[in-house]
């Protein structure tokens, strides 16, 4: 069973499925919904806790030793397994597999927590992942959607204490996008300087300092909705944060070669259309309902224009002409009434 949110909180109110998969690219997140995992099975009963790092050459032996060692005393034990990369291989699958098989018997004493990063499209397919949804709970924290931010900031000041008005709400969305972690520090801070009871945005403005961190996948996003300012404001990031054009030429170029080659479910073959997962393919729809074929093409020639600029090593003149190319893909509808 996959769950998220307010799912996982009901089902920690029950008695736990004996394996759990938290997954996901956001640090936060991920960390929150394994704290919680961890504390219901204290409560419940899992007192003992044994931690297993999957590096290069690991032994997947271990696991299956670790979910049969006997506990001194007689306590029931949480084995956890931290998996940075969602990929196992042939072998790491198959110990997943046998180790769910095993744990579906009735009143296990051990309870399996494994914790990696996010899952794609292609390995959500794979045996030891259908493992986990039949025999336990896989629980998603991906990145939060810029339009969900909002609520989640006003959800968290609110819990703690914080009774915000909606522009500082927002401004603190704007200041930590891409940046759960700050953003969660920055609501802590707050509580501590402001103590409970209503903010307004100038309070905001007074004590946070700006957390915002990207990367060229959240580019990509805003590219495909047309939001031009977005883009800029990431483009910005970026490049305070010293990303190198190339990359964030190569980004550009890949959304726009997505569009020339997008029409419709008959292109389900191409890979870079089904990347990313369902979000990214509803915006590229979307796009691709404003950006015809031909607009793509064109703004794919102006690309190689950009990269003989980067190549030049102009470093200023290169963020610029990324920051017309980024426009030009959000307001393309002008190319195609031309």
């Amino acid at each position: 069973m996959r769950l998220v949110g307010e799912t996982l909180a009901r089902a920690l109110e029950q008695p736990l499925a004996p394996a759990w998969l938290v997954a996901g690219d956001e640090p936060l997140l991920v960390d929150e919904a394994a704290d919680a995992i961890r504390a219901s099975a204290r409560a419940q009963g899992y007192l003992g806790r044994e931690v297993l790092f999957v590096e290069r050459g690991f032994d997947w032996e271990l696991l299956r030793e670790g979910l049969n060692a006997l506990s001194l005393f007689a306590e029931r034990r949480i084995v956890e397994l931290r998996m940075p990369q969602p990929k196992p291989g042939l072998e790491g699958s198959r110990a997943l597999v046998a180790a769910l098989a095993a744990l579906a018997a009735p009143a296990p004493d051990v309870l399996l927590l494994v914790i990696t990063g996010r899952i794609e499209y292609a390995e959500r397919g794979s045996a030891w992942f259908k493992a986990f949804e039949a025999h336990g709970h896989c629980v998603e924290a991906e990145q939060l959607a810029p339009e969900r931010l909002p609520g989640w900031i006003d959800a968290r000041m609110r819990r703690a204490g914080l009774a915000p008005d909606p522009d500082a709400v927002q401004l603190l969305a704007d200041r930590c996008e891409g940046n759960l972690v700050a953003a969660h520090q920055q609501i802590e801070l707050l509580a501590l300087l402001a103590g409970p009871g209503p903010i307004d945005a100038e309070a905001v403005a007074d004590a946070v300092a700006s957390s915002t961190r990207f990367h060229v996948f959240q580019l990509g996003e805003a590219l495909l909705a047309g939001d031009a300012a977005r883009a800029i404001r990431i483009l910005d990031g970026l490049a305070a944060e010293g990303e190198e054009p190339p990359l964030v030429l190569w980004c550009i170029a890949e959304e726009l070669r997505s569009l020339a080659q997008w029409h419709g479910p008959q292109s389900g073959g191409l890979k870079r259309l089904h990347r990313g997962g369902r979000r990214r393919r509803e915006l590229l729809a979307a796009a691709a309902g404003r950006v015809p074929p031909d607009a793509a093409l064109e703004l794919l020639a102006t690309a190689a224009g950009v990269d003989r600029v980067i190549k030049g090593r102009h470093k200023d003149r290169a963020w610029a002409a990324l920051a017309r190319l980024a426009t030009d893909l959000c307001i393309a509808r002008g190319i195609r009434a031309g």
